[in-house]
């Protein structure tokens, strides 16, 4: 009887510890088997982005030897009308010099505040120009205000950035400005808009930086408000001045809302974390009837973007999209070109603009809905960056903006869908590798 009791005790022992034996074993193998795979996905994303960088390190080599070798050619331009658009007058400004020039005007008539704000600003003739006009009206007493990003020109010289007249207000805009904004994404924003009020009443919106490279090489597109509107532009730079300006730094001059149901302004806050402008697109693309023609400098648009583009042109809207042949950042363009296949296959005309730097942010829909600001069809203008757009309802300003695009298409490739399917196998190679950087883009 003791036998069996004892026999049976041993029983219950060994049937306690074969799970516990069989559990180590368990986790050992789960362990190893997990470590295994972790390095097999580091390795992965190692050599991955190893060839990407190899990729775009290959294709930045060739576009600076194109660089070195290109000529500096015109491009087409058209005389454009100011029209009427409520109580406000537009003005539309598709080459750069006319446009400083005009800005450069505006300054000189400024009675009681200049306010202007830009992403880039070169050291060169025509930075020194905007630098020195500003200055004479600091001296005789208009409060000037200037804001540039600090990111956007690190290549600038600092003797330039810090040589501004004493009576000129400064605001150097610094995204991620200390080492706690480091863990904070909405600080990673940069100040890409560019502006310029004067007296709260003339106000010049869009692309254009200021330079001298912008005045005469590049196709960008600006408009001048001259009304009641600017006071809603002017209201957008002081609210952005007193948040990160220096306390006692901050502008006291009110520029009161005004509701105008043809003229409405579009801000992405990133602080906030409100991004209209993406909204602004969509909404108008979905509503296009007849037409959509618009104009970018770097398309590369989120699925939403692009699902709202395909939609229409799917029901029989004629979409046209406008971008540079070659950009300035031709990493930029072959990501951009990964987009094309599913464009044509769904009837999107898609247009490259071969003269210059086409830099333009538009869009103009159904001859009665346009736009013209600082945002690109990418995720850092639609879901980071600090950017500006103006909406306007007019059948008389989309007419500019349609004469506009038809200016900049009649010598423009536009890409054939069987020829583009035909393209080199290692430009599709090219493209494939670079494909997952878009969503940095």
């Amino acid at each position: 009887m003791k036998r069996n009791v004892r026999a049976l005790q041993s029983h219950r022992k060994n049937m306690l510890k074969k799970p516990e034996f069989h559990l180590k074993n368990y986790f050992s193998k789960f362990g190893h088997n997990h470590f295994s795979a972790w390095l097999l996905l580091r390795n992965a994303l190692i050599a991955t982005f190893s060839v990407q960088l190899l990729t775009a390190s290959i294709l930045l080599v060739i576009s600076a030897i194109r660089d070195r070798n290109k000529k500096e050619r015109s491009f087409p331009r058209i005389e454009l009308k100011e029209v009427q658009v409520g109580a406000n007058r537009l003005q539309l400004y598709g080459y750069g010099r006319d446009l400083y020039e005009a800005m450069l005007a505006a300054i000189d008539t400024a009675q009681e505040s200049i306010y202007i704000e830009s992403y880039i600003w070169k050291d060169d003739e025509a930075g020194w120009d905007f630098k020195s006009h500003l200055a004479q009206k600091a001296a005789q007493g208009v409060e000037v205000y200037v804001i540039f990003d600090r990111i956007g020109n690190l290549v600038v010289p600092e003797d330039f950035k810090n040589s501004f007249d004493p009576a000129i207000h400064l605001l150097q805009y610094q995204a991620f400005g200390s080492i706690e904004h480091l863990i904070d994404p909405r600080r990673y924003a940069l100040d890409h808009r560019k502006l310029l009020i004067v007296d709260g009443h003339t106000s010049f919106i869009g692309g254009y930086n200021i330079g001298s490279l912008y005045a005469n090489s590049w196709r960008d597109t600006h408009v001048r408000i001259e009304g009641p509107a600017s006071a809603e532009i002017a209201r957008s730079f002081t609210d952005f001045w007193n948040r990160f300006c220096k306390k006692d730094k901050k502008i006291s001059r009110h520029h009161p809302r005004r509701f105008d149901p043809l003229i409405n302004l579009h801000g992405n806050d990133a602080l906030r974390l409100a991004f209209p402008i993406r909204d602004m697109y969509i909404e108008a693309i979905h509503r296009a009837e007849h037409s959509i023609l618009l104009s970018n400098a770097y398309f590369v648009p989120d699925g939403s973007l692009l699902e709202a583009l395909k939609t229409a042109a799917l029901r029989g809207v004629d979409v046209r999209i406008l971008v540079p042949w070659t950009s300035n950042h031709v990493v930029t363009d072959w990501i951009s070109h990964s987009y094309f296949s599913e464009c044509l296959e769904a009837g999107i005309k898609v247009l490259g603009y071969r003269h210059a730097m086409l830099h333009a942010k538009t869009c103009t829909v159904d001859g009665q809905w346009s736009t013209v600001g600082t945002a690109n069809l990418d995720r850092l203008s639609s879901l980071g960056n600090y950017e500006i757009n103006v909406e306007v309802y007019s059948s008389e300003f989309a007419q500019q903006m349609e004469r506009l695009f038809a200016c900049d298409t009649e010598d423009a490739v536009e890409l054939n869908a069987q020829r583009w399917h035909q393209r080199p196998w290692y430009t599709k190679l090219g493209e494939h590798i670079l494909t997952p950087l878009r969503f940095m883009m």
